[in-house]
């Protein structure tokens, strides 16, 4: 997989893609990901990207001309499943949508800033829009490299135990049960017998019970789009 992200700041990204699962992934060939500072596509001499707003409002827009040319450039090399723009008023991003995006093979993300880009962009040129939540932050950098490790997780061969994505939270519409390790008391704060028996069959029971208990208690919302 390739992942290509457009960003007005480059350095926040720097960190992120160059440590843990995301750079275990890049490290086996797993999966390339690419930042592209907008900046260098501006034709502005002082490589400006953004300009006030038509409507007066308050704050700063990305101009469509820097990002019209980044995405041109890239699109020329090879083809995109998605262009996906971060922004708070996206789709909401979910387990499911990571899943389905760890299938593509060249995936851009384009990153949002300032007061938003020129609705132009989203008319014309992106091809999904996501959100990682209610709230906005300063710019959709740390958005996309959330989903980023979201997604690059998924591909197999990148956790040492392939089946540890697929237990995990929100995959089958429930909160994961609770973890356990040893040692077994710590204490007198004991691991529960079950745990300890043996009994698989007993044991995954306990697990599917746990875990719709504890869906019913923190996200009782999950259970309304279960199947």
């Amino acid at each position: 997989m390739r992942i290509d992200i457009i960003t007005g700041v480059p350095e926040l990204l720097d960190s992120p893609v160059n440590h843990s699962i995301i750079k275990r992934a890049r490290d086996k060939g797993l999966a390339e990901v690419h930042i592209h500072n907008l900046r260098d596509h501006s034709k502005d001499k002082h490589k400006k990207i953004d300009d006030y707003a038509f409507s007066g409002d308050a704050g700063m827009v990305l101009n469509i001309q820097p990002i019209d040319d980044a995405i041109d450039a890239l699109t020329r090399e090879r083809e995109y499943q998605e262009i996906i723009y971060t922004t708070p008023d996206g789709a909401p991003f979910r387990q499911h949508t990571a899943n389905q995006l760890s299938t593509c093979e060249n995936l851009i993300f384009l990153c949002g800033h300032y007061k938003g880009i020129d609705q132009r962009v989203r008319d014309h040129l992106v091809t999904r829009e996501l959100s990682i939540g209610d709230y906005v932050m300063t710019g959709g950098e740390l958005a996309a490299v959330v989903m980023v490790d979201c997604i690059i997780r998924l591909i197999p061969g990148v956790l040492s135990d392939e089946t540890s994505a697929l237990t995990d939270s929100f995959q089958d519409g429930l909160l994961a049960p609770p973890v356990y390790t040893r040692p077994a008391d710590y204490k007198g704060w004991r691991v529960p017998d079950i745990l300890l028996s043996g009994n698989a069959a007993e044991i995954e029971k306990w697990k599917f019970e746990q875990s719709l208990e504890r869906t019913k208690k923190l996200r009782p919302d999950l259970l309304h789009d279960r199947p």
